[in-house]
């Protein structure tokens, strides 16, 4: 059965971890207690029934803080979690159609777009052509450029009308 290591990189060190002669210890409390032999600072901790935590490494000499450390990796925990809930990832939603469009059915993807726009996702406006249709480009452009129009208080164009293959695709993006 293998020996699971766990990453250890990221995670401050404590209490006999911490290796250097000296430090800048602060108490539980928050005040400065100067600066003073590690064993010393440990003594302190143990004594409180705390653990000695080094906050900086990159000081001179390093700062360590006698802090209840399982509460403060909770509270780590806690604070990536919140923050991982509030951001939003904007994804692309794409909506396609024809240069032939009837008007009903354009405003039924413009009302799709503007749904995507105002939900923070960003929309890419397909237009798809069959067989001669190629030819027409400048239709198919001219209509995307009515939706870029139709969309501007929402939307902003982050990648112009262009052709790729036997489609042309314009990508927008909400404004902010």
């Amino acid at each position: 059965m293998p020996i699971e290591k766990r990453n250890n990189r990221n995670l401050p060190q404590v209490n006999n971890n911490i290796r250097v002669p000296k430090i800048r210890a602060i108490d539980a409390d928050g005040s400065q207690l100067g600066i003073m032999d590690t064993e010393e600072a440990l003594q302190m901790a143990r004594e409180k029934e705390l653990d000695l935590v080094m906050v900086s490494d990159k000081a001179d000499p390093p700062v360590c803080r006698i802090m209840d450390h399982g509460k403060y990796i909770f509270e780590q925990k806690k604070r990536a979690q919140e923050a991982k809930k509030k951001q939003h990832n904007a994804e692309v939603k794409e909506v396609k159609m024809r240069y032939k469009i009837e008007e009903h059915d354009y405003n039924v993807r413009l009302s799709h777009a503007k749904r995507f726009l105002e939900s923070g996702d960003k929309v890419k406006a397909t237009i798809m052509f069959r067989g001669r249709e190629i030819q027409h480009s400048n239709l198919a452009e001219a209509l995307l450029m009515r939706m870029k129009e139709d969309l501007k208080d929402l939307a902003e164009v982050q990648q112009a009308p262009k052709r790729e293959g036997r489609s042309m695709m314009m990508l927008l993006s909400p404004k902010k």
